[in-house]
């Protein structure tokens, strides 16, 4: 089992066998998603090749995880980071078509997430960073009067594997979630 999935693993040990209904936990594992950002399906990238403005762009991360790029095909972007990324552009452009070729690789725009369940909206929605189950909520217009408001479902692809766990409103989210907001019975 990866470390990440590990770690989202004992978050949900841990939200699960939780009594207090504000499932407040000072837990690191529940503060902050583990490593750097990986790029997925869905995502936007900034690519400057610093001194080749016509391969500079903004490249789609298409369905099988990779970006076409001019000169060097396409270059497999699903689950790295954006210096791992640039790398393997500037590796490949050193490969017969640009000298010393220094490379810059940002996230453009984040791939959504997903709000479903009692709350007023429910949709796909444009990813920040740094925000929160609570934050993603009130960008879906706020909790139904039948909303559970104190604990929320996500699912989450970890290492290839989708995984759902139960989390508490200030669980972080992650580019590509799906939350689901689900009916309390009092």
């Amino acid at each position: 089992m990866s470390r990440r999935l590990a770690s989202f693993a004992l978050a949900a040990a841990l939200t699960a066998g939780a009594c207090a209904p504000d499932y407040q936990t000072t837990d690191t594992a529940l503060a902050q998603p583990e490593g750097p950002y990986r790029l997925a399906s869905g995502d936007k990238l900034r690519v400057i090749v610093f001194g080749q403005d016509n391969l500079s762009n903004i490249y789609a991360v298409d369905g099988s995880g990779k970006i076409s790029m001019p000169l060097i095909n396409t270059v497999s972007a699903q689950g790295r980071t954006t210096q791992q990324l640039a790398r393997e552009i500037e590796a490949k452009l050193r490969g017969g078509y640009v000298r010393e070729p220094k490379v810059s690789v940002e996230v453009d725009t984040y791939r959504p997430f997903f709000v479903l369940g009692e709350v007023t909206n429910s949709g796909q929605f444009p990813f920040v960073n740094g925000m929160t189950v609570q934050n993603a909520v009130a960008i879906a217009g706020g909790f139904t009067p039948r909303g559970q408001r104190n604990s929320a479902e996500i699912t989450r692809q970890i290492d290839g594997q989708t995984v759902t766990i139960t989390v508490p409103i200030t669980y972080p989210v992650q580019a590509g979630d799906t939350i689901v907001i689900k009916e309390r019975w009092f």
